[in-house]
């Protein structure tokens, strides 16, 4: 695979959700200066009576918003922007701003609403003849059931769209989907593929100029060097590379990941009192952008560390439990296991029942919704 790098490798990444007036904003401008130039281009857009200006405008402030972690001006902003589109008549701008609002539901753990938005800007992006509206929505239903553990359901759609991806030369797309299959890999334990796909991703952002998928690429190497090679050291000097650029960027979800990332390798290490604060960080900036799935999994690790540093085992059990019981409404598969495996490393399973029986604990776990958007996903509209 990593020899593969060629085509998307060569083009250099762009952001189409910054559009019109906006057009010109790198993939790389930090979110401070899009809000600010989205917020001044929509207010002229208004002014002079162009809805499909404001919508587009609307869009890259909608992005900035959520990707700030601050979520009610994110969905006030989303919505904004498909009435302006709806209005224009403009069936590709309300896909964008559909988009939007899916990216955001999944952000804040609605899964159902995720894939109803999602699919809806799939078709609406098709009817509107917008080929990439329609596969950054296919990749959104993609990531939704593969954030939900579901990898039979979505590993082909990963492949497909990578290979879509290189063909039409996207990088930033080429970069996503590697990550995602990667991520896939590394979560059942085939860890030499998941290093390779994660080298290749952070290669071709590098090439590309794609500094956002650059340091979620880090992070992934991070994680597996310190899981596969106990590579303390190494990890934490990836994840230090990768922070800058998430502070420089002002990308809060990535950086609230890559804290909770770097406790993970802290704790591996046995070096539970830094995991611990490392953990709380990461658990606080989660909390304050509304993202249950990272604040559960700093959660998570809260009571393991709390654990080993002599926590009783029985308080240790109850937390899990409580853990269990909100990935199970939340659908999250992959992580209600983890808690699971938790509890036996720690020595204090089984958890109690009265958390279990959810849709984690085992079968399918994807709403119907959300297995028939990924059943009829099809990326030959891409063409």
């Amino acid at each position: 695979m990593v020899g593969q790098v060629s085509e998307a490798g060569r083009a250099k990444a762009s952001a189409p959700e910054y559009q019109g007036a906006l057009g010109s904003l790198s993939v790389n401008a930090s979110l401070a200066e899009v809000l600010d130039r989205g917020v001044e281009e929509l207010q002229a857009a208004e002014r002079a009576g162009d809805r499909r200006e404001a919508a587009r405008c609307g869009l890259a402030v909608a992005e900035a918003y959520r990707r700030l972690g601050r979520i009610e001006e994110a969905d006030r902003a989303w919505k904004a922007s498909y009435r302006a589109a709806r209005s224009a008549g403009h069936e590709g701008a309300m896909a964008w701003a559909l988009w939007s609002g899916g990216t955001l539901a999944r952000q804040r753990g609605a899964l159902r609403l995720a894939y109803r938005l999602l699919r809806l800007a799939a078709e609406m992006g098709e009817r509107g003849g917008d080929v990439v509206v329609r596969g950054y929505s296919l990749a959104g239903l993609a990531e939704t059931g593969r954030i939900q553990g579901d990898y039979a359901a979505v590993g082909r759609l990963h492949e497909q769209l990578l290979a879509e991806a290189r063909r039409r030369g996207e990088a930033r797309h080429t970069v996503w989907a590697l990550e995602g299959i990667a991520q896939m890999h590394r979560n059942t334990g085939a860890y030499d593929e998941a290093l390779a796909l994660f080298e290749e991703a952070a290669e071709t952002a590098l090439r590309a100029e794609d500094r956002r998928g650059w340091a979620w690429a880090l992070r992934g190497i991070a994680d597996v060097v310190s899981v596969r090679d106990g590579e303390v050291e190494r990890a934490l000097s990836l994840l230090s590379r990768a922070e800058e650029t998430c502070r420089e960027m002002r990308l809060s979800s990535a950086l609230a990941y890559n804290h909770k990332m770097r406790g993970n390798v802290l704790y591996r290490a046995g070096r539970y009192a830094e995991a611990l604060e490392l953990y709380e960080r990461a658990l606080e900036e989660f909390r304050e952008m509304e993202e249950p799935r990272g604040a559960a999994l700093s959660r998570l690790g809260l009571v393991k560390a709390h654990a080993r540093l002599g926590r009783d085992a029985a308080q240790s059990a109850v937390e899990l439990a409580e853990l269990r019981s909100m990935l199970d409404r939340i659908g999250l598969r992959h992580a209600r296991d983890m808690v699971e495996k938790a509890a036996a490393e720690l020595g204090v399973g089984p958890l109690p029942d009265d958390a279990g029986g959810g849709p984690g604990a085992g079968g399918p776990v994807l709403p119907a919704g959300g297995a028939e958007a990924l059943r009829t996903a099809d990326v030959k509209g891409l063409r």
